[in-house]
């Protein structure tokens, strides 16, 4: 069987490159993309590599990011910008396949196997995608080379930025071996050290784990790493022809002060259920699966899901379902911080069993979609419940927050 020729595409410090791409003043300076502390998200989403230099990192605040570059210049996030970058990018890796397979906003797998030939090898074509993306987008790009998914993410963070990696399958066990464990994704810090007291430092150090030490102490996943870090990885680049159903759809919001009562709870979930259920609409989506993470004003965190009685995409429905979640669980003892709700088990509105109360049900649907339509033709802001109307722990979110 041929080899697969994977590579595995990441726009280097991507949020910052576009903003710096777009605003020359900003070539030679230290630029990070920020959150804002006055809604308490002041933390660094994104930083150039002027800023890296400095030793500014991802997830760092925004006054320790300033300590460390005092000169750091802190720009707020413009998602339409980046999702439009993120869509050129594609389109010139889609000269090359359809095999296109994307990994967040910034990265993405193409399978060249059958077209590498056509023009010039997977190095060639590489070398040719970084080019274009330079003079095109004006950003750069790290581009890994493998026979594998897993071996082409690992090569494209091996050299940053604008460069190109080949882990070929002959001498990948002398490459990748000696490299820490959590060079891979998949191994976080709280892994590392549980691997750590097993006298487990590197990628090599992994794939000695026996096996039946890997049964007691690791989940699935972990062996299934182990698997592709012997080299199995069958798994496929999807196409970009093909639009699969999400498995979620979900919004989440930190609330500009902490909030207590089940009125200021309800409104929180009110506006999130209607984000949520504006994007399964958009999609004629259905759910019948929520869950609900809640943060309290401790940094605590609790997570819940529920099957719901009848897929729905109707925000009532969703406000009253997250809602009774909330109930089962919440003790209304903690200020909360912040909230996330995800719609589960998706399915197209075609596949949905009919349910008795079908009439109660195409009323709703019928009042949403009238909601949908005058938001799209009038602006978001145009119609929404009152109960956000007084909600100053909302508000701004509300108006600013982007989709």
């Amino acid at each position: 069987m041929k080899d697969r020729i994977i590579l595995h595409i990441d726009a280097n410090n991507f949020y910052a490159s576009v903003e710096c791409s777009l605003n020359p003043n900003l070539k030679d300076k230290a630029v990070a993309v920020s959150g804002n502390p006055l809604i308490r998200n002041g933390i660094i989403l994104a930083k150039n590599q002027i800023a890296k230099k400095m030793g500014v990192k991802t997830g760092d605040a925004i006054w320790q990011a300033k300590e460390k570059c005092p000169d750091l210049v802190c720009l707020p996030p413009n998602m339409k910008l980046y999702l439009e970058y993120s869509k050129q990018l594609k389109n010139i890796y889609k000269k090359y396949t359809h095999l296109v397979e994307p990994f967040g906003i910034d990265e993405c797998w193409i399978d060249i196997t059958q077209t590498a030939h056509l023009f010039g090898g997977a190095e060639k074509i590489a070398n040719d995608i970084r080019q274009e993306v330079k003079d095109k987008l004006k950003i750069t790009v790290s581009i890994g080379i493998s026979f594998c998914k897993l071996f082409a993410k690992l090569g494209s963070d091996l050299k940053k930025p604008d460069a190109v990696t080949i882990i070929p399958k002959e001498n990948f066990r002398e490459m990748i071996y000696p490299l820490p464990i959590t060079a891979i994704i998949g191994i976080g810090g709280r892994m590392e050290k549980k691997l750590n007291k097993l006298n487990v430092f590197t990628l090599g150090d992994f794939v000695e784990i026996p096996g039946y030490i890997l049964n007691q102490k690791f989940s699935i996943v972990f062996k299934e790493l182990r698997k592709k870090l012997l080299g199995f990885d069958c798994s496929p680049v999807a196409s970009s022809l093909v639009v699969d159903i999400p498995k979620s759809v979900g919004n989440g919001t930190t609330t500009i002060r902490d909030i207590f009562s089940q009125s200021e709870i309800t409104s929180t979930v009110l506006f999130l259920s209607d984000k949520i259920c504006g994007r399964l609409r958009e999609q004629n989506l259905l759910a019948n699966c929520i869950s609900v993470s809640i943060k309290d004003c401790n940094l605590q965190s609790e997570h819940h899901s529920r099957v719901i009685p009848f897929a729905t995409n109707c925000t009532a429905d969703m406000v009253k379902f997250v809602m009774q979640l909330i109930n089962s669980f919440w003790k209304y003892n903690e200020k909360i911080r912040a909230i996330r709700i995800s719609a589960r088990n998706l399915s197209t509105d075609q596949e949905t069993q009919l349910s008795f109360f079908q009439p109660i049900q195409d009323k709703k649907n019928s009042l949403n979609q009238t909601l949908d339509y005058l938001r799209k033709k009038y602006g978001k802001q145009i119609i929404q419940s009152a109960n956000l109307l007084a909600t100053p722990f909302l508000r701004e979110n509300f108006f600013d927050c982007g989709e």
